[in-house]
């Protein structure tokens, strides 16, 4: 059996004990109190932003996991906000671009390496069409931003494993040829 995602968390979240075991494939319970944590995946957003020539907007990697390596814009779901409303403020904080209306696209079950502790998502991902790409500057995750030809679009050169099926996906569909 795989590691189970909850083998880190040693106390029960509700009253601190340290009876936290096991309860099945997708929680632990407390045999002090009885409660049982589920584990949930965590919602995450990515965007395909084409510009008026059908270049595709790609980002370079600030941090890790994958520094360096080729993303999209995006990044988790905060509380109390929509997939929608997420994927809006996250090209915000790390293009400058104001867009509005995504259009979805479909999603994507991940582990997402955060600080040695899996994170189990499900990334949602998003198309944008924008006429002005002003102001465009990298900020928060992104060290760097740029316009690449369909025809150069590599899925390996994206450091993130559902980033890089969502590219072949797309390339698949022949949403991007």
């Amino acid at each position: 059996m795989d590691k189970h995602p909850l083998e880190t968390f040693r106390f029960c979240p509700k009253c601190g004990f340290k009876h936290f075991i096991v309860h099945d494939f997708k929680s632990k319970r407390c045999d002090d109190c009885g409660f049982v944590y589920y584990f949930n995946t965590a919602a995450a957003v990515a965007a395909f932003i084409f510009d008026k020539n059908g270049r595709l907007l790609v980002a370079r990697r600030a941090h890790e996991p994958a520094k360096g390596a080729l993303d999209l814009p995006g990044g988790f779901v905060d509380l109390r906000e929509s997939g929608e409303e997420a994927i809006e403020r996250e090209i915000k904080e790390e293009t400058g671009l104001q867009v509005s209306r995504p259009r979805y696209l479909f999603s994507i079950p991940n582990i997402y390496n955060y600080s040695d502790l899996e994170v189990h998502t499900l990334d949602f991902f998003y198309a944008f069409e924008v006429n002005d790409t002003t102001p465009l500057h990298a900020d928060d995750d992104v060290s760097e931003l740029f316009f690449l030809a369909l025809a150069e679009i590599r899925a390996e050169d994206f450091g993130l494993w559902s980033i890089r099926q969502a590219v072949e996906r797309l390339k698949k569909d022949k949403m991007i040829t």
